[in-house]
């Protein structure tokens, strides 16, 4: 395993997030610890896309709501009502949401005043269960869409591969 993380700078979004998971999922070779795992990750795509933040809220009341996860970056919030912010949606919705502008996103929670777009996309284990939402803020506009979606849900299929 490689001591340092791998910078995806300069690589197009899809070969960046190819690149990612086919790394991740090598370093994860028989690890069965989900924790372990949203640290490992955390890691890997913030380091490796430079983002301003970057983790895992978990479901602890099913339906109802998340707590922090593990992450890079400043603090997070610590509880996160289901349907409240991004990720409350992302996690009521089961559905990864794209917000390119925070500041016009109704209902935004704001845990770092730097942050002006973000993705969030739902963890589901390996019967279907939300476990997770995966966060990943950004100090740019507009700098996530769909090859993200697409690449980083492929990335969290780590939680619910056979």
């Amino acid at each position: 395993m490689a001591e340092t993380v791998r910078s995806l700078a300069g690589l197009d979004k899809p070969a960046a997030w190819t690149v990612l998971r086919e790394e991740t999922f090598a370093v994860l070779e028989g690890v069965d610890d989900e924790v372990a795992a949203m640290a490992t990750i955390s890691s890997l795509v913030h380091h490796g896309f430079e983002h301003l933040w970057t983790g895992f809220y978990r479901v602890v009341v099913p339906g109802k709501l998340l707590r922090i996860g593990p992450y890079q970056g400043t603090l997070g919030c610590l509880d996160i009502a289901f349907g409240k912010g991004v990720c409350g949606i992302a996690a009521a919705e089961r559905r990864t949401v794209i917000v390119h502008d925070v500041h016009a996103f109704p209902g935004h929670i704001t845990c770092d005043g730097r942050s002006r777009s973000e993705i969030v996309a739902p963890v589901f284990d390996r019967k279907g269960a939300l476990i997770a939402v995966f966060d990943i803020d950004s100090e740019e506009l507009v700098a996530f869409d769909e090859q993200d979606r697409a690449g980083l849900e492929a990335l969290l299929g780590w939680f619910s591969r056979p």
